[in-house]
This record gives C-alpha cells, structure tokens and sequence, in this order.
C-alpha cells in the first residue's frame, strides 16, 4: 500500500483504540475532576509520553522480547496492575472536600478552580507520572503497537516513514485526553459534580482496582 493508505490505517486504528475505554481514561477523568483542568491536561502529556516509550521500543526491537518472555511480560504486567490498585485504593479514601468558592471565568482560573484546600493539589510532575506510569505499565499496549506495526511496517519502510507512524499515535493519545479533560473540567460541568466530587472519586477508584486485577489476571497470548 502507499504511505498515505498505510498512515490512515494508522489514524483509524489509532483513534478507535485511544477512545476505547480503559486505565488511562479512567485516570484522565479522574485528575480532571478530582483536581483541575491542568492536572487531566498534563495527565494527557505523561500518557503520551508513555506512548514515546511504547513506540520507540516496538520500532528498535525490543517490544518483541517484551512479549516472546513471559518473565518480562509478567513483570510488566504486576508492576502496572499494582499501580492501578495502588491509585484505585488512594481514591477510595478521597474525602468530602467543601467549595472555598466560585472563581471567576477564565481558562486560568478554570484550570485551577478552588474547589479544595492545599493539600489536596496534583503538581504537574506528578500528573505527568500518573499518566506515563500508567500507560508505560500497561503491556497490553505494547502487544497493541507491535500487532498494528507488524501489519504496516516492512523491513524496506524508511525510518522517518516509521516515526511519522509512531508520532501520529503519540499525537492522537494527548489530543483526546487533553479533549477529555478540557471538556470534562468545564466549570458547568464540574461544578455539578462539586457536592458528590468524593464518591465519584471512589467510584474511579473501584474502576482502577478492577482494571488493575483485570491486567493482571491476563495472560500473554
């Protein structure tokens, strides 16, 4: 096929599975409206950069192994299912947090809307952990990446042919999260959350543990 019917397939598959639902929209939904706008927008950015990982190792080779150990594999597979349960618990212990107010409209002030005291704050940093761990510790995408690029990727396609495959995924992963938490922090809508923000908090919580004992009762096939 040409590079641009190997490129759309790329896009198409690409978006059906960002869009699929799953640990990194659990966690997205969960910073954008446990915390801020800029929390599930910078949640985004570490899921993307897990995409990074992903793809660089899928194209050099690596993912390969990855997936023919079952040793490597299964390491993987624990590590990112007790980080999921890790949150999932930290979640289910969110407590009820009283509004110190309504700011005023402004894509600032939505990003960092007072709904909370000091100690309940997500740094950037650590939105960008929770979602580079979360994605990099999930070996379901690596299984993902190497069964999409087997099918487009040919010993004789360029190298830059195969970053431009591996940065349109990049590029879907942070654009529909980011789109997610835009759309989720909006301030009609967060607010409408604000007296129940705990238990919807929890409920997330109980997602990320059942997804967490789902990943981890998966075997490599």
């Amino acid at each position: 096929m040409s590079f641009f019917a190997d490129w759309f397939t790329v896009l198409a598959i690409g978006c059906l599975a960002v869009m699929a639902p799953g640990p990194n929209l659990a966690m997205t939904l969960r910073n954008s409206l446990s915390y801020s706008r800029q929390s599930g927008i910078y949640t985004a950015v570490g899921l993307a950069a897990g995409n990074c990982v992903h793809v660089t190792y899928c194209l050099i080779g690596i993912g390969v192994i990855i997936s023919e150990s079952i040793l490597l594999f299964n390491a993987i597979k624990w590590l990112g299912a007790a980080y999921l349960i890790y949150v999932g618990i930290k979640s289910l212990q969110a407590q009820r947090r009283e509004s110190t107010g309504s700011p005023k409209d402004s894509v600032t002030s939505n990003t960092q809307h007072s709904l909370s005291p000091k100690t309940h704050h997500l740094t950037r940093l650590a939105s960008i952990r929770i979602g580079f761990l979360t994605n990099l510790l999930n070996p379901k995408v690596t299984l993902f990446f190497l069964a999409l690029f087997t099918q487009i990727i040919q010993p004789t396609t360029p190298l830059f042919t195969q970053v431009v495959y591996g940065l349109t995924m990049v590029i879907l992963e942070f654009t529909w999260f980011a789109l997610v938490a835009i759309a989720i922090s909006q301030r009609s809508i967060k607010n409408r959350f604000l007296a129940i923000s705990h238990w919807i908090e929890r409920i997330t919580g109980a997602i990320l543990i059942a997804l967490g004992l789902r990943l981890a009762s998966q075997q490599n096939t």
